[in-house]
């Protein structure tokens, strides 16, 4: 049967997922940032697990339906592939050298084929229409491998009717080939949810013929050091840089995608204080861009490594505007720290780190081929660590950090600190929370207990 003649089926499959789908029960509040001050009480959340069971039990279990004023997701792109993050160790090799070390980030292999693609894709937009609200638009992140049957079916979920732009995001770099043109671009279809959307025109420069002024009546000219434009509604064409090797932004993941790209989806979409949701967060752009130009957020991932990459990342936006909700702590592996008191001061230290059975097992090597996670474990075990935090004021459930330490751009990061001992929630139950978070996205947790001598 040829893929047209089973669409129906697609979308009836896709639908029947949509209704039998049970909400999450796996989103615990397990982290609550509180650097900054919330708004309303809103908590911005990063979940972690299956985006369909987490939308449903948004839609069942919080009654957000009509919530979303904008959703943007870049899901795999049914590529056939497996992609690897390149996680980069600043002075973990010989004489202080960088070493590269490969890590499986997602796949996007799907044994059933892309019937078991779009089917899986047709649930989630489903999902996504319920959550919109009515002035509300969606942004579906593909490329050429099905952007042409996602259009299809978001024709059928939304209707013909709410379609409202095929961007196109044309870059410089990947894509090249010798038996067809340079595969240079990404598509974006945008739909509306209802006629009553909100949409922010942007403008942009248009250049002049020749470069040189018209001189109409009416026309406002400008000039810079290229030449004579005006200044017109921007076009569907985008051309914006992807995350460059020596990029500022560059967390290494796999297919990550450029802040200004995001921005300028939130500029035209979203107004200050609107609710903007990713559920194939990836790298965590979206949450990023949204943090910073005061947008309340929620994102959710299926990979602890993309989840952690988010998480510290908006931490290194500065200011919190609202709580971030993240569940993704693992039992396995070892975190050991030590602590000794000094008069009226504790001092706290990283002592040692062992990660999971099973991250020694698969004993990835950096890329030069010099070294495994096992011989750098030998080496240098905290290298290994890409952050961690500190609640002193632990209540025994929840890790509330008031002190998070993240690896620099060289490598390096804090593992020893005092701690003033009036700082610590005083009591018979009092304890310090110690979460620490490897390079591949796993987390640790260590809690230091009075009455159990620790502290």
């Amino acid at each position: 049967m040829s893929l047209m003649k089973a669409f129906p089926e697609i979308l009836e499959a896709g639908k029947r997922e949509y209704e039998s789908m049970e909400p999450g029960r796996f989103f615990p509040a397990e982290e609550l940032l509180t650097k900054g001050s919330s708004s309303g009480g809103w908590k911005n959340r990063l979940a972690l697990g299956d985006n369909g069971a987490f939308m449903k039990a948004l839609l069942q279990d919080e009654n957000m339906a009509g919530q979303i004023q904008m959703v943007y997701i870049d899901p795999p792109f049914f590529s056939k592939s497996s992609y690897d993050a390149v996680i980069r160790l600043e002075g973990a090799g010989e004489d202080g050298k960088a070493l590269s070390l490969k890590h499986p980030a997602y796949e996007d292999v799907w044994e059933k084929g892309l019937e078991q693609y779009l089917v899986m894709l047709t649930a989630r937009l489903l999902l996504i229409r319920d959550l919109l609200s009515d002035e509300g638009t969606v942004w579906v992140h593909m490329d050429w491998h099905a952007s042409h049957y996602a259009r299809i079916l978001m024709d059928e979920i939304f209707g013909a009717e709410r379609f409202l732009n095929e961007i196109i995001w044309t870059y410089k770099s990947g894509g090249s080939g010798k038996k067809h043109f340079s595969r240079k671009h990404d598509t974006i279809l945008v739909y509306s949810k209802t006629a009553r959307y909100y949409f922010h025109p942007l403008k942009e420069k248009s250049y002049n013929r020749g470069l040189k002024p018209y001189r109409f009546k009416g026309v406002e000219e400008f000039q810079d050091e290229t030449g004579w434009y005006t200044m017109v509604n921007m076009k569907d064409v985008w051309q914006i840089d992807m995350v460059g090797r020596t990029s500022s932004e560059r967390t290494g993941y796999a297919t990550q995608k450029p802040e200004a790209l995001l921005e300028r989806i939130l500029s035209c979409s979203t107004r200050e204080g609107d609710l903007c949701a990713d559920f194939f967060c990836g790298s965590g752009t979206l949450a990023a861009a949204a943090q910073r130009m005061n947008r309340r957020w929620i994102c959710c991932d299926s990979g602890r490594l993309a989840a952690e990459g988010t998480l510290k990342r908006v931490w290194s936006e500065g200011n919190l505007p609202a709580e971030v909700l993240f569940s993704s702590c693992v039992p396995e592996g070892f975190l050991d720290v030590q602590c000794s008191r000094a008069g009226e001061e504790y001092h706290l230290t990283l002592a040692d780190y062992r990660p999971a059975a099973r991250m020694m097992e698969d004993d990835w090597k950096t890329e030069d081929g010099t070294m495994t996670v096992k011989s750098l474990r030998e080496k240098d075990p905290l290298r290994l660590l890409d952050s961690w935090s500190l609640d002193l004021t632990f209540d025994g459930n929840v890790h509330r950090p008031s002190q998070k330490f993240l690896r620099d751009k060289k490598g390096q990061m804090e593992t020893s600190l005092m701690i003033p001992v009036d700082a610590v929630t005083d009591g018979e139950h009092a304890a310090i929370s110690i979460a620490a978070t490897d390079v591949f996205g796993n987390r640790y947790r260590r809690i230091l207990r009075r009455d159990e001598g620790e502290l």
